[in-house]
């Protein structure tokens, strides 16, 4: 199997690309880790993070990056502001890209990163978090296929009791936490559901700690005989355990709660595991109700083996760029910043 020379651009602040990092170093029969690039504020925003993930591994400029034909594809894991800028970027230096969710937040260049795309041979591959959990994608498949009926809701939760300066930092963006966490949950139910009539995006500012940014997200999307929720906030106690999704289908509801649950593991991090219940009519027409669990898997390890598989020519990306535009622009309006 071709090994593929990948580096990093970027080590955001506040999302996962430490994990990203050290789960493309954990592949070695897959991937050779070329170096990383650090580009606008990072030496002085991220120092505590590089001294931690990044220092015994080697510092490249980007144009060592982008201008060696021998390195195949990037992961641009920049603060969430600058990704759209440097996967253009390396989608025309010829770079097959796997980037942190979601891009920035201006439509016009999200749209010319697609088209860029568009135009390429190389692979677009973006980051939610969920995409490639088992139980997650499994009920997306059966509700897809029909299985649970017709979908008449989806619930979606995603909140974690974060700090101050990561609440203070949401102000980057219109919708603070709707962009920032929210945007893994608006793919599942665009998923689920297809692209809303209507979107009312409903977020506000909680004003704990004094903080400004709009810290704790809600959107309703439309449909023409179906209504689902997206919530999301940055100071509830205990919401990483209360994250959970619910599938509401005419023939069984699906419940999957925690989404994640974090597993001590000394050497692969991110390990975890997922819940899942289900509540569905017997021969009877009385309800029935099973919980299972996953067993444990590493969060990024799927996502980073396929995107490995994409570059390849193995495997096409489920995700074609129409379906990433769509998203892209259902996330904006949940954050209010487009109708």
């Amino acid at each position: 199997m071709r090994k593929i020379r990948i580096a990093q651009i970027g080590v955001n602040r506040h999302s996962h690309s430490a994990e990203i990092f050290n789960t493309i170093n954990s592949l070695p029969d897959i991937f050779e880790m070329v170096g990383y690039v650090l580009v606008e504020d990072e030496r002085e925003t991220c120092k505590g993070k590089i001294k931690k993930f990044f220092a015994n591994y080697t510092e490249l400029s980007l144009d060592d990056v982008l201008n060696d034909p021998t390195i195949e594809a990037v992961a641009v894991e920049t603060d969430e502001i600058h990704l759209t800028k440097y996967a253009t970027m390396a989608i025309e230096h010829g770079k097959h890209v796997h980037m942190e969710k979601p891009g920035s937040q201006c439509l016009s260049d999200f749209e010319n990163l697609i088209n860029t795309a568009r135009k390429s041979d190389k692979v677009f591959h973006i980051g939610y978090m969920y995409r490639y959990n088992p139980y997650i994608a499994d009920v997306i498949k059966r509700a897809q296929a029909g299985e649970l009926g017709k979908i008449y809701s989806v619930e979606a939760h995603m909140s974690r009791a974060v700090s101050k300066a990561l609440r203070d930092w949401l102000s980057t963006f219109k919708g603070g936490m709707m962009f920032f966490l929210g945007c893994h949950l608006i793919d599942i139910v665009m998923q689920i559901q297809g692209v809303p009539t209507e979107v009312v995006p409903l977020n506000t500012v909680t004003g704990l700690d004094s903080v400004s940014s709009e810290d704790l997200g809600f959107a309703v999307l439309k449909y023409p005989d179906a209504v689902s929720v997206v919530r999301t906030g940055g100071s509830e106690i205990g919401g990483f355990d209360r994250r959970q999704l619910v599938v509401c289908g005419s023939k069984a509801t699906v419940e999957i709660r925690p989404l994640e649950v974090l597993v001590s593991d000394e050497n692969r991090r991110y390990m975890v595991y997922t819940e899942k219940s289900e509540s569905f009519l017997n021969e009877l027409g009385k309800t029935n109700k099973i919980h299972d669990r996953t067993p444990s898997f590493q969060r990024y390890e799927a996502m980073l083996i396929a995107f490995a598989e994409m570059v390849r020519g193995e495997k096409e990306n489920p995700y074609t760029l129409d379906y990433e535009l769509e998203l892209f622009k259902t996330i904006l309006k949940c954050c209010g910043t487009i109708v």
